[in-house]
């Protein structure tokens, strides 16, 4: 069994083009929709003392060479002991002998990778056509990666930050404008939700930061933060008062993420939940006024495409 390491695939995505990222993503939405995906339910561990979150996502595309097992964990304190916050691994088997071919030690790094393509996929298909300004919700990797890749899909570089530290904030800010960003950092989430027309929560909160109060006629949310139950970034209403709510997973939604919450109190009914594969094989007509909301809780099959990517751009 060969071993990936973190430097090799950095070295292959460095070489990629945006758009071959991205539409290795599109794929993974799609083959989970268009029913060729086997994606059993997540397996999860949580942890208080200290708190953290383990993710087992697993599964197979039909045709696919592969099928893969990814394990990812996310232990928020860690960073106070000069270690990363996520980390974790991919293990690739061969769909025809269920042989092991490769372990992607990949430290997270593609877990974080296909995460923020999956917000820049979502913002390019179901977002505003003219973004004004775009909001981050949070100051940790997925702030940052999540703006880099939205890049790709808006000229857009006017960015307003909420994080809990001043500090963290600050650095953020500068950090981001060294990229040829323009951030200005905000002393509320409310305080995003005023400027901007594109807004992605990127934070482990067990209790809404946004309202629907908050939420002006026209405006996107990336929500990516609840993936495991008992996370909660946005107010359940703001989904009731949504024109649409999109799912990566209905399924897995429905467990977590912030549909689960809005459906369990009624205020959103299962079918009018409509998942992102299904919308990329038949676009919805976005008006300007409309408020939309992706719900990403990740997906086994964007751990499986973007497992297969690494393996066929790797020298044998």
């Amino acid at each position: 069994m060969r071993i990936i390491d973190i430097i090799q695939i950095r070295e292959i995505i460095a070489g990629s083009s945006n758009e071959d990222l991205l539409q290795c993503i599109e794929e993974a939405f799609i083959s989970l929709s268009d029913g060729s995906a086997n994606v059993p339910p997540v397996g999860h561990l949580g942890f208080t003392a200290p708190p953290g979150d383990m993710h087992i996502k697993y599964g197979y595309i039909q045709s696919d060479p592969y099928y893969v097992v990814k394990i990812a964990s996310g232990f928020y304190q860690n960073q106070s002991l000069g270690l990363p916050n996520n980390n974790g691994m991919m293990l690739v088997f061969n769909a025809k002998t269920g042989l092991p071919e490769c372990l992607l030690q990949d430290e997270g790094y593609l877990t974080d990778l296909r995460t923020a393509l999956a917000g820049a996929v979502a913002a390019k298909h179901i977002g505003p056509e003219n973004v004004k300004s775009i909001g981050i919700i949070g100051t940790g990797i997925q702030a940052r990666m999540q703006l880099e890749m939205l890049s790709w899909i808006t000229d857009c570089k006017e960015v307003y930050v909420y994080g809990r530290s001043t500090a963290k904030s600050g650095q953020y800010q500068e950090d981001m404008n060294k990229l040829g960003f323009n951030v200005s950092v905000c002393t509320s989430p409310a305080e995003v939700a005023a400027h901007c027309n594109l807004i992605v929560t990127t934070t482990a909160s067990q209790q809404p930061l946004l309202f629907a109060s908050d939420i002006r006629p026209g405006t996107h949310i990336t929500a990516m933060g609840a993936d495991a139950p008992g996370k909660q970034e946005l107010d359940a209403v703001i989904l009731a008062k949504a024109n649409l709510v999109a799912c990566d997973s209905k399924a897995q939604c429905l467990h977590q993420g912030e549909s689960h919450l809005a459906v369990s109190k009624g205020l959103v009914k299962e079918d009018e939940l409509k998942e992102i594969g299904s919308l990329l094989k038949t676009p919805v007509q976005r008006k300007e006024d409309d408020i939309t909301v992706a719900d990403l809780t990740g997906i086994a099959t964007q751990d499986i495409k973007i497992s297969s990517y690494i393996l066929q751009n790797t020298i044998p």
